[in-house]
């Protein structure tokens, strides 16, 4: 399942729509690219139905994401014209002085935008309406850009549809001026040449300049006496090159010289762009290799990036080939699964179909992928259709028929709910997931990005509450319900730990990564691989991957260590900033002890690693998770310092992460306890190769 990533602008992101309305098109680009379109004019000659709509768009040109300039109407204010733009970074939201329109119904006015520089000029029949200049810098549309008709842009989330008829629309790669715009006439060719032309004398509104080739009317669009007449609710035509656009496929690459404050071992976007959010996805071993994607921005939208590895831990990128002009939405969380003919599958969110999607491996490097295929379900009579959220889904083969799953919020009305198919192409919709929730939730949380799998002999449903975090169910399934017995977080402040995935290893682990939103100088961190496992007991264990291992070398110890209540022991000789702590102590009747990392030449002022008995609490700088030892239970802390995160693993039990700015002079790790003495029985101390060549 993403600008600043709140709880609820990703929530609303999560669960943008294309509800269907707008007239659609896009670009192809020549071998010999044009330059990108930044002056331009936008002209339309169009008739609203009514002069009380909002927020519909009667031309619009967008980047194939978030960004798009439009002529705009009653969005900000009744009956007015406007530059629409995204988040209103190029709009004039003061419209006080706008006139309002008078004219509706079957009369036709010719409305026109100029972008010139950082000035933006609307007109209505060749004379000035209101003039601004942009805040933000102009935006720049490249060979693949979209038009569209009808609504604002595609991935808007409300419902606000133009109502009214289009009988000309057309734009230019440069400013006009107002006397060229009042000597423009509709369905006339003029002097200047345009960019883009639709002069809907056809029933199938094709573009007259050969820049978009194919267009298709659909919903409450319809071509009639060569107008174009958009019924506001849903009319909607879409648009493609016809031709296959040539991509310059993206590989994220680390720098030649790396920040000396980029971690080490963990995995993190190099750029370009920015992985914020930075979820794990659809995650596979196939063909002696991990792979695994997560999202980021890329210069077409979001997009997923692809890593590959034969073990989990030195990756490298593959070209990133699932973009939104490949896909025709973007891409927004969701797993891999195996087809049943054995098959690499992955199914997603596709951001602005308003579906989720499903996509099959035509190679085995996984860098190509069929056409993704919606999710659309049967609904059988009696069904309520109104509980489905096309939302963060999971899919699985089991027995002889797919299941899928679609995350959702109880409290929204809108829970969870499961699909099943023997083909992936028809789905019946079969209800609720969850037989119940648990009491310990809050009626606000959803279910977002889920993984669900057999562990030990029960099920889990890993997943996030965007309220909470990563956490995770433990029950029965049967009879094609999930039953919960058990539940529990994984993530104890902010989106520290978020948005999980999970692979099955070869050798029978199941493995998990999460995104950690550390304000790192980097982006897109994901956590250390943890091997999850559930015995007979019902209690589930949280370890480090086991190849970790291979990273170590220069081992350092001590042994045998008695701890003075409220005097901290600072070790010898280990200490440093990529780092792997392995400490064995006997609390005796200390309140408290633990350790503390980036710590100065007396052993303190550094990030204290703590644990409570009496609270029964973990507590990493100030992050705290709950984690009881048993009676006469020695503490066993793992540690692994990487630079600015720090991630610690509490007798195979708890796990937490949090980040902290250090100073590079203060790479000390100490022992303490308060309270009363302690014992530590043994520290070991590696040093952790880098995982990257650079």
């Amino acid at each position: 399942m993403i600008d600043q990533l709140t709880k609820t602008i990703l929530v609303a992101i999560a669960t943008t729509r294309l509800l269907a309305a707008p007239l659609v098109a896009q670009t192809f680009a020549d071998e010999s690219p044009e330059p990108p379109l930044v002056d331009k004019t936008l002209v339309v000659w169009v008739a609203p139905a009514n002069l009380t709509q909002h927020g519909g768009s009667t031309l619009t040109i967008e980047d194939g994401s978030d960004h798009f300039d439009g002529i705009v109407f009653g969005e900000l204010a009744t009956a007015k014209w406007m530059a629409g733009s995204d988040t209103f970074s190029r709009t004039q939201k003061d419209q006080a002085n706008f006139p309002a329109e008078t004219v509706e119904g079957t009369a036709f006015v010719q409305l026109a935008i100029v972008y010139q520089g950082k000035q933006i000029s609307v007109y209505r029949n060749g004379r000035l309406y209101s003039q601004h200049a942009m805040a933000a810098s102009p935006q720049e549309f490249g060979p693949r850009s979209i038009v569209v008709i009808g609504k604002r842009h595609r991935r808007q989330s409300d419902n606000a549809h133009f109502a009214g008829s289009i009988d000309d629309a057309r734009i230019y790669d440069h400013p006009l001026s107002a006397e060229q715009l009042a000597a423009l006439k509709p369905n006339v060719a003029a002097d200047v040449e345009p960019w883009a032309w639709w002069t809907f004398d056809d029933p199938t509104a094709q573009e007259h300049t050969g820049r978009f080739l194919i267009t298709q009317l659909t919903g409450g669009a319809t071509v009639v006496d060569g107008k174009l007449v958009l019924d506001g609710k849903t009319g909607m035509l879409q648009g493609k090159s016809g031709k296959e656009i040539p991509f310059s496929y993206e590989t994220p690459v680390r720098p030649e010289n790396p920040p000396g404050n980029w971690l080490t071992y963990h995995l993190a976007h190099p750029g370009p762009g920015n992985a914020m959010p930075g979820d794990p996805n659809c995650a596979f071993f196939w063909k002696g290799r991990y792979h695994l994607h997560y999202i980021y921005t890329h210069q077409d939208g979001f997009s997923f990036a692809h890593v590959s590895s034969t073990d989990m831990l030195h990756w490298q990128w593959h070209p990133t080939t699932l973009t939104p002009p490949k896909t025709e939405h973007g891409m927004f969380s969701g797993t891999g699964f195996l087809t049943k003919e054995g098959r690499p599958a992955i199914i997603y969110h596709g951001q602005g179909s308003g579906r989720n999607q499903i996509a099959i491996a035509e190679d085995d490097r996984l860098e190509k992928w069929s056409a993704p295929l919606a999710l659309e379900p049967r609904i059988r009579p009696g069904q309520d259709a109104s509980k489905i959220a096309h939302w963060d889904p999971d899919a699985w083969w089991d027995g002889d028929s797919y299941y899928a799953l679609s995350g959702g919020s109880p409290g929204s009305g809108k829970p969870p709910t499961l699909f099943k198919s023997q083909d992936l192409r028809s789905w019946d919709y079969l209800g609720l997931f969850l037989s119940k929730d648990m009491p310990d939730v809050q009626a606000d949380e959803d279910i977002s990005c889920p993984n669900f799998f057999k562990i030990g002999n029960q099920h889990m449903l890993l997943c996030i509450s965007h309220n909470k975090g990563c956490r995770y169910y433990l029950g029965r399934w049967k009879d094609e319900k999930f039953t919960p017995e058990f539940h529990a977080r994984m993530n104890w402040k902010g989106w520290d730990f978020f948005a999980p995935e999970s692979v099955l290893t070869p050798d029978g682990r199941r493995v998990m990564w999460a995104w950690c939103n550390l304000g790192s100088p980097q982006s897109g961190i994901q956590s250390l691989p943890r091997e999850l496992s559930l015995p007979d007991d019902g209690v589930l264990r949280i370890k480090p991957l086991r190849e970790l291992e291979s990273l170590r070398y220069d081992e350092r110890s001590e042994t045998q260590l008695d701890l003075n209540s409220d005097v901290p022991y600072r070790l010898k000789e280990i200490a440093g900033d990529a780092l792997e702590l392995h400490v064995s102590l006997n609390p005796g009747e200390a309140a408290q002890f633990g350790i503390e990392v980036y710590c100065d030449e007396q052993g303190v002022n550094g990030l204290p690693i703590v644990v409570e008995p009496n609270r029964k609490t973990l507590q990493l700088g100030d992050t705290v998770a709950p984690f009881e030892l048993h009676a006469g239970e020695d503490l066993e802390l793992r540690v692994f310092i990487d630079k600015n995160v720090i991630e610690v693993f509490a007798n195979e039990r708890q796990a937490i992460v949090a980040s902290h700015n250090y100073a590079t002079e203060n790479l000390g790790v100490s022992l303490f306890s308060k309270g009363g003495d302690a014992r530590i029985k043994n520290v070991r101390g590696w040093k952790m190769k880098p995982i990257y060549t650079r």
